[in-house]
């Protein structure tokens, strides 16, 4: 919903301002509850966090990537991965190699996230330059998971084999394009991924995800399997899905991975976008996977399980599992055509005859929704919403859907995370910078911001109003 504008400035204190914004579906006044927000990065250059697991593991760091500060924002040229000291603003560069920009750049290095326990970052590695020969420029479908150390020394570990040999079948574990936006499980032992093949281009995105193996190809640490065969671009048969994406894991240990999928419609000519899950049930060997030849496209592992929890025509966004792994958040429109926040029950569907099991709308804005993202207490979800970051009770409960704002102004904050502890939020900002000294010329940068979440303050904004 959004709300109207209230100027109220008391020096670095948290002010709690009730508005006159009425939230139609639920019948209470919603609330703007202001934190205090904080720069963290001044340096001219742009700080993407990229919607991704960017805080480290004790929340004293973010990492992030520098995409859009050379030449232009295509990954190609985005040229370091780095990170910041939230106390201090100090940068470290974590990894930077030779890089040649361009319409045609390599290596490409972006899309970081920090591991959920451990002190290194996984993040989206193009050719090198000593390969481009041999690989080609950067792209969807050429590039790979690495890992750095975090701690500035940029010791590297390779993490999926890359092999689009065609005069023999794929070396086993191996992939042959390109994954990306690469997710640790919180138990850090499974990366989720996307994945674009490179051999068989007449299939769209899909998911897979990697573990450590010991049947890993050599000189690499984890084994590569999708989780789902997509159905040839344009040729799926109604209920068959073309193309998966939007992933993230819905539990802690990787047992299941919630998407969304581009399904084509009953009608065989329409496509729907639904969210789909995923499972991995215990039994599964990642091994048992087929890794594909030049002719045919990779396979999952043998008993993983996909089922559909929506049938609506539209779901969207990047999907969050709860931290318990109990229910999944997602992007849908409302009656209105905006763009909402919905919960279910992992094995729910909006089909199921039991309410408890059907999807609940969380959220009731005036503006579209965008960037989601649940507390580690499972009771809460922030979002972005006009710009402006809310936070929404996703309790069950009588304060279910209650919203509370708070920032109120005109900026456009984006990438927003939650600190493990639950306590801090981080997002950016682009914000003008001097990026040459001695003149007057500004340009916008991507900058970091964060803010310190008074729970007891927020907990003010829920008073109900009569009336």
């Amino acid at each position: 919903m959004k709300l109207k504008s209230i100027s109220i400035i008391f020096s670095f204190c948290i002010i709690v301002i009730l508005s006159g914004c009425i939230n139609k579906t639920t019948n209470y006044k919603n609330s703007i509850v202001l934190m205090k927000e904080k720069q963290i990065s001044f340096s001219p250059k742009n700080h993407d966090l990229d919607n991704n697991d960017n805080f480290s593991p004790n929340g004293k760091f973010l990492c992030y990537d520098t995409r859009g500060t050379v030449y232009n924002t295509d990954l190609a040229n985005c040229k370091s991965i780095e990170k910041i000291e939230i106390a201090t603003g100090e940068e470290t560069v974590l990894w930077s190699p030779e890089y040649v920009t361009g319409d045609k750049a390599a290596p490409g290095v972006a899309a970081v996230s920090w591991h959920p326990s451990e002190d290194k970052v996984i993040f989206i590695h193009g050719p090198l330059l000593e390969e481009v020969d041999e690989r080609g420029f950067y792209g969807i479908r050429n590039r790979t998971g690495v890992e750095v150390s975090a701690d500035g020394k940029g010791t590297i570990t390779k993490v999926d084999r890359r092999d689009v040999s065609v005069h023999r079948p794929t070396i086993s574990g191996a992939q042959r394009g390109g994954t990306h936006r690469h997710e640790y499980t919180r138990d850090g032992k499974r990366i989720g991924f996307t994945y674009d093949d490179f051999l068989q281009q007449n299939y769209d995105r899909t998911i897979g995800y990697m573990e450590a193996n010991e049947s890993a190809p050599e000189g690499y640490t984890n084994y590569f399997a999708v989780l789902l065969k997509p159905a040839e671009k344009g040729k799926s048969k109604p209920g068959e899905i073309e193309k998966a994406y939007g992933d993230s894991w819905v539990d802690s240990n990787g047992k299941m991975r919630a998407f969304i999928g581009d399904v084509r419609a009953t009608n065989g000519i329409d496509y729907e976008t639904e969210l789909f899950v995923a499972e991995i049930p215990d039994s599964v060997d990642i091994k048992t996977s087929f890794s594909g030849t030049k002719d045919e496209y990779p396979s999952p592992p043998k008993g993983v399980v996909i089922w559909q929890l929506t049938h609506r025509g539209w779901v969207g966004g990047i999907v969050r599992g709860s931290f318990d792994g109990k229910r999944i958040a997602y992007f849908a429109k409302d009656k209105a055509e905006v763009k909402q926040i919905f919960v279910i029950a992992t094995d729910g569907s909006d089909l199921s005859n039991d309410k408890a099991k059907r999807p609940k709308q969380l959220t009731s804005f005036d503006a579209d929704v965008s960037v989601l993202r649940w507390h580690p207490s499972n009771d809460w979800i922030f979002s972005i919403v006009d710009g402006n970051v809310a936070g929404t009770v996703a309790k069950p409960g009588e304060n279910f859907g209650k919203s509370v704002l708070l920032t109120n102004d005109e900026q456009k904050r984006d990438d927003l995370v939650v600190s493990p502890d639950g306590n801090q939020l981080a997002y950016t900002i682009f914000t003008a910078v001097n990026d040459k000294p001695g003149t007057t010329a500004d340009k916008e940068f991507r900058q970091i911001f964060v803010l310190d979440l008074d729970w007891e303050k927020i907990k003010t904004g829920f008073t109900k109003v009569e009336l």
